[in-house]
């Protein structure tokens, strides 16, 4: 039995992805015209500055309200070496533990 009706069905499609698969836009009037699939969500990042959006519609199409977010670069934070022992002390402090010369009471109090 042949099935074929000759009916191609029609598939709501988003623009092609180019590049590494991160979608741009040119500022917020970019954004708000960028297509959304219903029952979707997209991020846009905004070629003109350190902005993102987030982009939904709901299950019948209808686009929901932009949410709009500020990004900046983290550094990685910097070890702070005054709350550091070296091995050296850490050693010395131990063998007097060891050998009764300093009660480990002491030691926490002096903290």
């Amino acid at each position: 039995m042949n099935w074929n009706t000759g009916y191609t069905p029609w598939y709501q499609t988003q623009p092609a992805q180019q590049g590494n698969g991160i979608n741009w836009c040119q500022g917020i009037a970019g954004a708000k015209s960028y297509p959304v699939a219903p029952g979707q969500s997209v991020m846009l990042m905004d070629s003109e500055g350190d902005v993102f959006y987030i982009k939904s519609a709901d299950a019948s199409g209808v686009p929901q309200p932009l949410r709009i977010f500020d990004f900046k670069e983290r550094k990685p934070e910097a070890v702070q070496s005054g709350n550091f022992v070296t091995r050296d002390e850490f050693e010395k402090r131990l063998q007097e533990v060891l050998n009764g010369k300093q009660s480990v009471s002491a030691n926490e109090q002096q903290q």
